[in-house]
């Protein structure tokens, strides 16, 4: 819907009815798309003939006006006129209905009123005179009114129609970008109010709450970040979190895949590039270094990159400078640098395929963020979180895991990490159809498979029984252990046996967590 009270203080438009008073005495009103005047205010509005004035403000005026517009707009749709000027019998004079309309939709219309179209019609002042003192004008009121009122000739109209026009487009125009403006408000409100706070990133696992502690620690800083971590551990996720904390928030973010483009094509959309400097560079193409000028630009699988464009990213890096393709002139950009990813930096930095200076300017916070294998105790709340997610997308109930179906996701090494887990949750939602409870075996083959051989692992199958049942025992508790990060209440509690009885079993089987930690 259109806000028709912002256009009353609008510059362009405010110019252009001035243009039309100042003219031909002309007074333009908004409507809406039934015809209802919009945006007046008759204390506070100035009419450039004051019949205008003192009809619009009558119930009965904007009611016949309404129809009069609603008439106009259909007679329009029949015919090949933008427009239509008229005589509005009410009043006596005559008026132009210019329609605003955004994709086809009819949004409103300026309506343009108090003038003479013809200068044939030597009764139509004498008419109007009768109309103002039928609706109680003063007889100074119409005496003003008359002398307002002009003749257009045919020169007159065509530059009278121009200007109209120019209002309809401008109230589209600024409809259009104020549009603009309020989505990207709230993508930004929606970015920095719950996407990509820290405390709704799931997990209050420990390698998460001390994932937290350290972007607390960096939130205000400007240095250049680091994240190291599998595939679908959710680093652009990070890089987000600390761009919109940061002090560059209201500045552009940017994101480049380094893997996506070879050497030639990722110069060109990092550095951009001149008209003519290679077949198909038709125009001047500004980099994406230059766009994420005063924000932060997020460089993920930076570990691709060949030694070539390594060099040229040291020099932005170091200096803020670079040079588009096929330009001799160097540019010079404040980029806040952050980089990501999944394969070892240092191990190549010791093979020789990844530069050691650039290595240590990109490596000033080193964030490592745990694949979902370290952080088991977060698969419940991630679980929950991405049901809800899948099932308010696809309609239908909310969806529950059974205990049972629990325990297969926690058996499952997850080499996919958060992303696999979300394509699971989505899948299953689908699988469950109207079910509400979501049971083992709805899941992938691959989880099941994985349950089925962890309850066999290292369990015995031949001798005492005994001795097999110990052996089941130490690997639960061992595994329990890990699990809940140590947290010998929860895992009592799960086992279904005392604390006490708990403590006594990890000191039987050696597992406590310093023993642990030097035998691994």
């Amino acid at each position: 819907m259109i806000n028709w009270d912002e256009f009353e203080h609008i510059h362009v438009i405010k110019k252009l009815r001035h243009i039309l008073a100042s003219w031909w005495n002309v007074d333009v009103i908004f409507t809406d798309e039934r015809g209802v005047v919009k945006g007046f205010d008759p204390v506070k509005t100035v009419f450039a003939n004051p019949a205008v004035g003192h009809l619009i403000q009558k119930d009965v005026a904007q009611q016949n006006l309404a129809e009069f517009v609603l008439k106009t707009i259909d007679e329009l749709r029949m015919s090949d006129n933008r427009y239509a000027i008229k005589k509005w019998d009410l009043a006596g004079f005559d008026i132009g209905i210019f329609p605003i309309s955004i994709d086809s939709d009819l949004m409103g219309t300026v309506v343009a009123m108090g003038f003479f179209k013809d200068s044939n019609e030597g009764q139509r002042p004498h008419e109007v005179r009768d109309r103002l003192a039928a609706f109680g004008g003063s007889g100074e009121l119409i005496e003003q009114s008359l002398g307002k009122l002009k003749y257009l000739d045919d020169d007159g109209r065509s530059h009278f129609s121009q200007v109209v026009s120019l209002v309809a487009e401008e109230v589209v125009t600024l409809h259009l970008e104020i549009t603009r403006r309020e989505d990207r408000i709230r993508e930004l409100n929606k970015e920095l109010g719950s996407r990509y706070k820290y405390d709704n990133m799931i997990g209050k696992s420990k390698p998460m709450q001390a994932l937290y502690g350290l972007l607390d620690k960096i939130k205000t800083a400007d240095t250049t970040v680091l994240i190291q971590g599998e595939n679908g551990t959710g680093k652009e996720l990070i890089a987000k979190a600390i761009h919109y904390n940061s002090p560059r928030k209201d500045r552009p973010f940017v994101i480049q895949n380094c893997s996506a483009f070879n050497d030639n094509l990722l110069e060109s959309e990092l550095f951009g590039h001149i008209k003519g400097s290679f077949t198909g560079a038709i125009r001047d193409k500004k980099g994406l270094f230059e766009v994420a000028d005063k924000g932060t630009f997020f460089l993920d699988e930076i570990g691709d990159t060949s030694p070539t464009m390594q060099v040229k990213l040291l020099r932005v890096l170091q200096e803020g400078t670079f040079t588009p393709v096929g330009s001799t002139e160097m540019r010079k950009v404040d980029v806040r640098i952050i980089a990501a990813t999944n394969r070892n930096l240092k191990e190549m930095v010791e093979q020789g395929t990844f530069r050691e200076d650039l290595y240590y300017r990109l490596n000033v916070i080193n964030i490592r963020v745990p694949p979902l294998r370290e952080r088991k105790e977060d698969i419940p709340l991630l679980a929950e979180f991405f049901l809800q997610k899948a099932s308010e997308a696809n309609g239908g109930p909310k969806r529950i895991m059974t205990k049972r179906a629990l325990e297969k996701l926690y058996d499952y090494a997850w080499p996919g990490n958060v992303r696999e887990l979300q394509n699971e949750m989505e899948r299953l939602v689908v699988l469950a159809g109207e079910e509400t409870k979501i049971l083992p075996e709805m899941m992938s083959p691959k989880i099941i498979e994985a349950g089925e051989r962890s309850k066999v692992q290292g369990a015995r199958l031949q001798g005492k029984l005994k001795d097999a049942l110990e052996d089941l025992e130490r690997e639960m508790i061992k595994e329990g252990l890990r699990r809940t990060g140590w947290n010998k209440s929860k895992l009592a509690k799960e086992l279904g046996i005392s604390r006490a009885g708990l403590i006594m079993k990890v000191e039987k089987y050696g597992l406590d967590k310093r023993r642990m930690a030097r035998s691994s």
